[in-house]
């Protein structure tokens, strides 16, 4: 939602903001930014010389916690050398830590958690008040899902992230997020409704809806999955032209919800899958609750149901006691299944995860070695499905113009999200776009991942 501008009141004081993580944690930013935007705070882009830095840090794995760590220390290192009053770190790194990140640190001023985060003006009234002793505030995971309007947007007008849900109940044996995030809590279908009309209002043209398991969206609430009840409103608002799914888990897909995907004008022919595995003993391992066979049913039934569906998926390497037979099954599956759009990571050890307490860790470069044998893979299948592209007609989202060219853009095509996936370079000679004019391209060559076109 477009948020008043702090002009309008009485300046309290400025503020520089660093938003790390994933799309949900990307909301809570946004909530935070529009927060502060509203009680009188000014968002300026240099924290040097600003009244205090915000970080949102993300938890998930030592390498976003590597990230947020350096982010807190660049922000502490201004205020060291006087250049900044104070630094607040919030998100799931200050959840996950807590009391160990302030002793580490105690230079950092505040400590906000992701269920705290609707008192940033608290604490930043009490920086800018002198009041000088640290603030910790950590509240509980919500039964409901928290409120996401009044959010002043870091992502371009035309599209934005729809948390629907928070928390996860799934707990697989390598994740820290139900830890952090709390138990699953279903944002009601009305309030999401409501969110869509103010994003829809703001400009928005393409919803990208975010969940830690989005087809669970609905259970604790209303006692079954209604996720398909949710995207049968949302078809309702007006303005948005594109829906687009993410976190699919591969459990309560039903054939209504696959039909209402498959019929929907709106709903974009996308779905991001995290599968992780595919071997039976490292999905036990890993608790996902599901198994190989029910996997490529899922799989199949998706590809049968939904025309010219792209399908993305993530999978970890090196998890606790997999073994070379086990990693060349998945490494076969990926080659089989040919997935449009795929992420590997290598096992991130989490000490307060049951996986860290697993026998036969692998080692590193063994770890890396299999990442890199998926990746290797999964290039010469995108390499070949964008040749197949050649001489196609896509639609594509035009995100910004290409700095220093005359006519020419850089957009999306409805198989590729924001930051995650590909880029489509156009070219307009008959008509000026815009961000979040919806065209038409002819697809022309082919450039690494990304695809080269020119407007019909």
């Amino acid at each position: 939602m477009a948020v008043e501008k702090a002009s309008h009141k009485t300046l309290k004081g400025t503020y520089s903001f660093i938003s790390l993580g994933c799309p949900k944690n990307l909301v809570d930013s946004e909530r935070m930014l529009g927060l502060l935007q509203l009680d009188g705070y000014e968002l300026v882009e240099d924290p040097k010389g600003a009244d205090f830095a915000v970080v949102n840090t993300c938890g998930f794995i030592e390498q976003a916690r590597d990230e947020s760590y350096a982010a807190i220390d660049e922000m502490l290192a201004l205020k060291k050398g006087g250049d900044l009053r104070g630094v607040v770190v919030s998100g799931c790194l200050a959840d996950r830590q807590k009391e160990e990140l302030l002793n580490e640190r105690p230079e950092i001023d505040s400590l906000v958690g992701v269920f705290g985060r609707d008192e940033v003006t608290r604490i930043a009234d009490r920086l800018i008040g002198n009041l000088d002793e640290q603030q910790h505030v950590f509240r509980p995971a919500p039964i409901r899902a928290l409120n996401d309007t009044e959010r002043l947007r870091i992502t371009p007008q035309h599209f934005a992230y729809l948390k629907i849900s928070e928390g996860c109940d799934r707990l697989c044996t390598f994740c820290d997020i139900p830890r952090m995030r709390g138990k699953h809590a279903t944002k009601p279908i009305e309030d999401v409704l409501a969110e869509a009309k103010q994003l829809a209002d703001d400009g928005v043209k393409e919803l990208i809806i975010v969940a830690q398991d989005t087809t669970y969206y609905g259970m604790d609430l209303y006692g079954e999955p209604r996720l398909k009840e949710l995207l049968d409103q949302l078809e309702t608002v007006e303005g948005i032209e594109w829906i687009r799914l993410m976190y699919f888990y591969p459990m309560y897909i039903t054939d209504e919800l696959i039909a209402t995907i498959s019929q929907s004008p709106k709903i974009v022919p996308y779905i991001d899958m995290p599968l992780q595995h595919i071997n039976d003993n490292m999905l036990r391992r890993m608790s996902r609750r599901v198994n190989r066979a029910d996997t490529i049913s899922t799989i199949n039934r998706l590809r049968d149901g939904i025309d010219s569906l792209t399908l993305r998926t993530t999978l970890i390497t090196g998890f606790p006691g997999e073994t070379d037979e086990e990693f060349n099954e998945l490494l076969d599956f990926v080659q089989e299944t040919q997935f449009d759009r795929l992420g590997a990571f290598t096992y991130s050890y989490e000490e307060m995860t049951p996986s860290a307490k697993m026998d036969e860790h692998i080692a590193e470069e063994v770890k890396v070695s299999r990442m890199d044998a998926i990746m290797s893979a999964q290039r010469d299948i995108m390499q070949q499905l964008n040749q197949d592209k050649v001489g196609t007609k896509q639609r594509v989202i035009i995100d910004r113009p290409v700095p220093d060219e005359i006519n020419a853009y850089q957009g999306r095509s409805q198989a590729d999200a924001p930051d995650i996936d590909g880029t489509v370079f156009v070219t307009s000679h008959d008509v000026e776009l815009s961000p979040g004019d919806i065209v038409d391209v002819e697809v022309v060559a082919v450039t690494g991942y990304d695809l080269v076109g020119i407007t019909v």
